[in-house]
């Protein structure tokens, strides 16, 4: 089997101790100031992808250590030269496709220069998060006792790669779509282009707190560095489905919101003794903050398309092919990657947290809140 290689880049400054451990307690403006002049570098070492009938692959972790606002922030070439180095680090491992993670895969135009200019094909990843991001949505409505087909669902971002897909993966099981996107000419041209093609209604917001207060159920999937979401326009018994790094929802949602459940949507199990190393460390293993056996959905696609020996650019820019969102999600189930068990705020969550969700819903309605 093919090889891979995947870049990351710490999304606050919380993880960058995730990266390097020797940055816990230092200032903010130090750590900035470090990562703007720090290398790239070899990360980790990933192991033990092996699917159901025997096929294997390796891959490796290779930071761009950037966070997301100065991967905004900091002229676009110098952040391109910064991830085509990582990405070189990976081709000079052995890797022969490469997957952008998190900013990564946004900066510029979602990966379309990176590809031409990496010696490797490139992908965002962006197919086989929405086609997690799906599943994890009906999965959230199920758990609450939503029926889909009878509910409003804003779907926040809804002009960007993902949003856009989501959309059109879920209008023919839901009841209403309200498309929110901060540019009003590129909502109603996009609600123009693909309306012949949805089975349902859709109405347009730009402003996100309207969107949430309108909606039984919530998919965000934008480029924003604060928090979108906030627990006081989330009506009762809500499902939201997060598929944004850094996240979209506010951990204030966690504090004052029993009633609603919330999920991490673009997470998945992978197949095997999945495990990374760290390279600098030898012994130690690297952590994105997901539980063992677990990982991304964007750095799954990246694993499936090694897996399969297909070294191509399989997801890059703006808009994304639904039918190869539902053949990623075919290849991936063939190679045995399952959704992830659910989580929010970096933490499961549990059946018995489920109960007590839909409990303090039905209190909430009860007494009319």
């Amino acid at each position: 089997m093919s090889k891979f290689c995947f870049v990351i880049h710490p999304v606050s400054f919380e993880d960058v101790v995730r990266y390097e451990p020797g940055a816990a307690g230092k200032g903010r403006p130090i750590i900035a100031k470090i990562l703007e002049w720090m290398p790239a570098y070899a990360a980790a070492h990933l192991t033990g992808i092996r699917t159901p009938d025997g096929r294997e692959t390796e891959g490796w972790f290779v930071a761009a250590p950037l966070l997301p606002e100065q991967m905004i922030s900091l002229p676009r070439e110098e952040v391109f030269e910064r991830i085509l180095k990582a990405i070189q680090i990976g081709v000079d491992l052995g890797a022969e496709i490469a997957g952008l993670g998190a900013f990564t895969g946004i900066v510029g135009d979602g990966g379309i220069t990176l590809n031409e200019r990496a010696s490797i094909p490139v992908t965002t990843g962006n197919s086989l998060t929405i086609a997690a991001g799906v599943r994890s949505f009906f999965r959230g409505c199920q758990e609450m006792g939503v029926d889909p087909k009878a509910a409003t669902v804003a779907v926040i971002g809804a002009t960007g790669s993902i949003g856009g897909a989501i959309v059109e993966l879920i209008a023919d099981r839901v009841g209403h779509i309200v498309l929110c996107a901060r540019n009003e000419t590129r909502v109603r041209k996009f609600q123009a282009e693909i309306a012949d093609r949805l089975g349902c209604t859709t109405s347009i917001e730009m402003d996100v707190g309207a969107a949430v207060r309108s909606a039984q159920c919530i998919v965000t999937a934008t480029s924003s560095t604060q928090d979108v979401i906030e627990p006081e326009d989330l009506r009762t018994g809500a499902v939201v489905v997060e598929l944004s790094l850094p996240h979209d929802v506010s951990r204030r949602v966690a504090e004052l919101r029993p009633d609603v459940l919330v999920i991490e949507g673009g997470n998945m199990r992978v197949p095997g003794n999945f495990q990374a190393e760290r390279i600098r460390e030898p012994g130690t293993y690297f952590t994105l903050g997901l539980p063992v056996g677990t990982a991304l959905a964007c750095m799954s696609e990246t694993m499936v398309l090694a897996l399969e020996n297909r070294l191509e650019p399989y997801t890059l820019g703006r808009g994304i092919d639904v039918n190869k969102v539902r053949e990623i999600d075919a290849l991936a189930e063939r190679a045995g990657f399952s959704l992830a068990d659910m989580r929010a705020f970096d933490l499961a969550i549990t059946p018995e947290q489920i109960a007590h969700t839909r409990e303090a819903a039905e209190a909430s309605r009860r007494v009319g809140v």
